[in-house]
Parts: C-alpha cells; structure tokens; sequence
C-alpha cells in the first residue's frame, strides 16, 4: 500500500510544474531562470494546495520586482550618460584636424572604395548591395549605429561586418568576406559613414540579453600577465596619462578607425586584440563570441555618442 506522502508526490508535482507555467516569460528569459524555476517548483509541490494557491497568484510579481531592481542596479552606468566623450577628445588636436576633413581623413579612401563594391554585382545571383537596398545614403542611414545586434535568422548576435558577409552567403551567393580584409573594412566604413553623427542605441534586451552580460563579465575580468580589466583603465583611470598618451573612456562609436600607428584601416576587435596584447593575454581570434559579446557591451555603454565613422586615432 502506498504511503500518504507517495500518494500526495504526484499532485505535488502537478501543482509545481503549474506554478512554473504561471511564472511571466519576462520572468523566465532572466538569466537565473532554470535556478529559480526549479526552486519555485518544489517549493509550490512541498505547500499545502491552498497556500501554493495563495502564493502562485503573488509570489510571481515579487519575484519579478525583486530580480528587474536587481537587473537595473546591474546596468548602472559607472560613466554617467553626461560623462561619455568619444576617443578624439583625447587625441591630440592635429589627429582631431585630421579627421574632421574628409579631403585629408585617410579612412575617406576605404568609404570611397566601399561606395564601389556598394555597387558591383558579386557571386552566382550577379546583384549588388545597390540591388536590393539602392541608395546607401537613405537605406543605410542609422544602420550601423544599431550593431550589433541579435539575429534570429542567425539565432545569435552579429556585428555590422558579420552582416554584410550574411547578405554576401544568403543574397547573393557569394563567399563571405576575410574578416579584417580590405574589402569588408571598406564596405563596413561605407555602411558606417552613413550614420555619422548619429547616437548609438543598441538593443540589450530579450535573446540579447546573456549576449549582453557576457560581454559585461568579460569587461571586467582580470586577463593576461598584466592581471588588468577593461574597466582599470578606461573606467577608473580615464583622463589620466599613461606615459605619452592619455587614457581615453574605450568608446566604439569611430569603427572602423584608420589608426597612424597601423598605417591602415583596422576594426574594433583588431584594436580589442591590441588591447589583449598590451595586458599580455591570450588574443580571441577575430569574429569569436567573446569579441561579440564585448562589442555588445561596448555599444551599450557608449548609448548616445554620435557615429564617426571614419575615425583617426594615433
């Protein structure tokens, strides 16, 4: 014969795979979802029916209260909105002349050879980027401002490079740019250019939100023989000097940027490996998730910094 408790096991868990169903999605698609699901669970199937009853219809909302707060506290800016300064501000001012003219701009060569590829027809459809968006001026205007971005097609993030090779596989038959090549670098600035001066606003939220932490997570890590985080210098000691040059906020809002010290265009995860190599650690290879992620987080935090694209950096 089977105990009481055996008998009442059955219903119990009916009762806490119910209050799991009642539990909001928004709640669910948190990052502690599986923990707290779980939880709630066996804590519902563990109640008497009237109190799981009870607290199915109000725990849900406190719980939902409690982990939003603690959600917002985790997104607080430790660089206020008012605060933010792009990376020229901190370049000397003939590298602001520099880029500020665009007959002088070296990366204007890159935008000017991205206008051409824009509209050369490529791989076995023979249509070009001008074939399906036209004018680049007006399809393309605040694009660039919006990566990276999560793509349920691709059913995961991508930056704005990540999205022209897309196009290239699936609209026009071709093989996907190397990354770091001239070709993607000009495309990309191209793309770029066409929102200049206009804010960055990513979106963090739903499938890009583990996306988002990740690349918070990764901000902050100590990496390398230099046991530094991204956040020790351009977060704690931004403004400051580090020998000949001055620490700048690590702002993303000019890629790709034609740096004096490359002699060339580069995009923001070369500069990221550069950043690796200065603190001695392991370098991503480029288009990895941990890059991906990172960009994420950058653009988040750099929300409302105008678009530069092409930058100059020393």
């Amino acid at each position: 014969m089977k105990s009481t408790s055996d008998r009442l096991a059955p219903r119990g868990r009916r009762r806490g795979r119910a209050a799991v169903a009642a539990l909001p999605a928004a709640l669910l698609a948190t990052p502690s979802a599986a923990l707290l699901a779980t939880l709630w669970a066996a804590l519902s199937a563990a109640l008497p029916a009237a109190l799981s009853a009870l607290l199915s219809a109000t725990l849900p909302a406190m719980l939902c209260g409690a982990l939003w707060a603690a959600s917002a506290a985790g997104q607080e800016r430790r660089i206020p909105l008012e605060q933010l300064k792009s990376g020229i501000t901190f370049a000397p001012s003939a590298v602001q002349t520099l880029q500020a003219d665009d007959f002088a701009n070296p990366g204007m060569l890159w935008v000017e050879q991205g206008e051409k590829l824009w509209r050369e027809a490529a791989g076995t459809a023979a249509v070009s980027c001008a074939t399906c968006h036209d004018d680049a001026a007006r399809s393309m205007r605040g694009v660039a401002a919006r990566y990276p971005r999560y793509a349920s097609g691709m059913n995961g993030l991508v930056d704005l490079a990540g999205q022209i090779n897309a196009c290239r596989s699936t609209r026009q038959g071709a093989a996907p740019l190397a990354l770091e090549s001239e070709p993607l670098l000009a495309l990309t600035a191209y793309i770029g250019y066409q929102s200049r001066g206009l804010p960055i606003h990513v979106s963090i939220d739903g499938p890009a939100r583990p996306f988002f932490e990740a690349g918070r997570a990764l901000y902050d890590r100590r990496m390398g023989q230099m046991n530094l985080a991204c956040t020790h210098c351009h977060e704690q000691n931004w403004g400051r000097r580090l020998l000949a040059e001055t620490i700048s906020q690590g702002q993303p809002n000019a890629y790709p940027i034609y740096r004096l010290d490359w002699q060339t265009m580069g995009s923001l995860q070369r500069r990221l490996r550069s950043c690796l190599f200065g603190v001695r650690a392991e370098m991503w290879p480029y288009g990895a998730q941990e890059m991906l992620d990172l960009e994420l987080y950058l653009a988040w935090r750099a929300e409302g910094l105008p678009i530069e694209t092409p930058g100059v950096r020393k």
